[in-house]
C-alpha cells in the first residue's frame, strides 16, 4: 500500500446524484425517521465523503466484534473504531431487517438506510476491549453508557449534507488532495488538534515541516467539552501563525468534523486512517495522544501503533517526544534533546494556560510555553470555553 492512498484503496462517496435524490427525499417522508445528533451526523457525514474509508454505512455485527475486540473489519482490513448507529428501544418495535430508515436532521432528510442488521451492542466488552479501562468515569466511557444499546448497521445513500459546525473551512478528503497536488507536496505531516497552539504544538509541528513537503493542521471541531476553544479562535490563532511564523506556502489549516472518543491508542490509530485519507503521508503521534488524564500510559498510543506496518498503515506515524521548556536549555525540547533535570523544566500545559485565563491571571503564564499573539487571541475567547 502507497503512503497516502485511500485506506482500502479507494476514497468511498456514498453521496447519491440529484436525480436519485429528489425520489430518496420524497421516500424518506414515508418511512420511519432516526432523529441524528451531530455524533451520529458527523459520522454519516465523513462516511459520505470518504474520510472513513472503506466504510460505506454503520458497522453490522460481525464488523463491531471484530473492530472492538481486534481493531480490525471482519475482512481483516484495519480498522480502530466502532462506527455505530445507535436507537431507541421503541423505535426497533417499527422495523426489520430489510426495512429502509431515514436520517434526519431537524427537519431534513440526510441519508437513507437499507437495515443489513439489528443487534445488541454489549457496552461492557466495549469498555474493557476498546477504551482498555473499567473506569465509568472515563470521558468516552461516559460518552457510551449515555447512548441507547441497540444498533443497525447498514451501507448509506447520502442525499444532503448536514449542518455542520463551520463547514466552509472543512474541505472534504478529495478538496484537501487536490490542494496537495496543486502545492506539489509529495510527503504530508499532518497535526490532531482541538486547541490554539502553544510552543508544545509549535515545536511538534517544526519537525514535520523539517521532513516533509507540508503541515497539514487538521484540528477536530465537532462535539466540544468544557475548556475547548471555539472553531474562531482555532482558526484565527492559526492564521496569525502561518501569516506571521510559518513559511505559507508549506502549512494548510482545514478542520475535521468529527467527535472525539478520547480512546488513546485506538483514537491514535483512527486518526492515522482518517488522515490518510484525506491525502496526508505521516502523522504526529505525541506523549498522550486523545488521552485523557490518568487512563492511558505516556506514550501508550506509540506502542501501540508499533504493531502495525506502515506498509499495512500505508501512513507513517511520527511517534515524537513531549516537548516542555528548559530553563537550562533556553528553549523548548524533549527528554531525547535535554540532559537537566525536571526541576529545570516548564511544563507546557493547555489546561494550565485556560486556568490562569479565566482566573484573568495573564501574568502568571510563562511567554516560553505560548506566544504573547496568542494569548491574546486566547483572551478574545476565554469567556467561549
Amino acid at each position: 500500500m502507497r503512503l497516502g492512498e485511500p485506506h482500502g484503496g479507494k476514497l468511498v462517496d456514498r453521496r447519491v446524484d440529484t436525480r436519485k435524490r429528489e425520489r430518496l427525499e420524497e421516500e424518506a417522508k414515508e418511512i420511519p425517521k432516526i432523529q441524528g445528533d451531530e455524533r451520529i451526523l458527523s459520522d454519516v457525514w465523513q462516511i459520505a465523503i470518504g474520510g472513513f474509508s472503506p466504510l460505506e454505512g454503520f458497522l453490522v455485527r460481525e464488523d463491531y466484534e471484530s473492530v472492538v475486540k481486534d481493531a480490525r473489519l471482519s475482512n481483516g482490513t484495519i480498522w480502530s473504531f466502532p462506527i455505530v448507529l445507535p436507537v431507541e428501544k421503541n423505535f426497533v418495535s417499527q422495523i426489520s431487517v430489510g426495512d429502509t430508515v431515514a436520517i434526519f436532521d431537524g427537519d431534513r432528510p440526510i441519508a437513507l438506510m437499507t437495515i443489513e442488521d439489528i443487534f445488541e451492542r454489549d457496552k461492557k466488552f466495549e469498555i474493557e476491549y476498546f477504551f482498555k479501562t473499567r473506569d465509568i468515569s472515563h470521558p468516552g466511557v461516559q460518552k457510551l453508557l449515555s447512548q441507547p444499546d441497540t444498533l443497525l448497521g447498514g451501507r448509506l445513500d447520502v442525499i444532503n449534507r448536514p449542518r455542520s459546525v463551520i463547514p466552509e473551512k472543512e474541505l472534504e478528503p478529495r478538496e484537501t488532495r487536490r490542494e496537495f497536488e496543486r502545492r506539489g507536496w509529495k510527503t504530508v505531516v499532518a497535526f490532531q488538534t482541538r486547541n490554539i497552539p502553544h510552543r508544545a504544538h509549535e515545536y511538534l509541528q517544526r519537525i514535520g515541516l523539517e521532513i516533509a513537503d507540508g503541515l497539514f493542521i487538521h484540528p477536530i471541531i465537532g462535539e466540544r467539552k468544557p475548556g475547548d476553544f471555539p472553531p474562531q479562535a482555532i482558526i484565527e490563532a492559526y492564521d496569525w501563525m502561518i501569516g506571521n511564523i510559518y513559511p505559507r506556502n508549506k502549512v494548510f489549516l482545514s478542520f475535521l468534523w468529527t467527535w472525539m472518543r478520547f480512546a488513546g491508542p485506538r483514537e491514535a490509530l483512527h486518526h492515522c486512517l482518517v488522515r490518510k485519507n484525506y491525502g496526508a503521508t505521516h502523522q504526529i503521534i505525541g506523549r498522550l495522544h486523545a488521552s485523557p488524564s490518568g487512563y492511558y500510559r505516556e506514550y501508550e498510543a506509540h506502542d501501540y501503533l508499533k504493531q502495525f506496518s506502515v506498509e499495512e498503515l500505508g501512513i507513517q506515524p511520527l511517534l515524537l517526544k513531549g516537548p516542555f521548556y528548559c530553563k537550562k536549555c533556553g528553549t523548548v525540547a524533549t527528554e531525547n534533546s535535554c540532559g537537566h533535570t525536571e526541576q529545570d523544566r516548564i511544563e507546557i500545559s493547555m489546561t494550565f494556560v485556560r486556568k490562569k485565563l479565566r482566573e484573568g491571571k495573564i501574568g502568571e503564564i510563562p511567554r516560553e510555553i505560548i506566544r504573547e499573539e496568542i494569548l491574546q487571541i486566547a483572551l478574545k475567547y476565554i469567556n467561549e470555553i
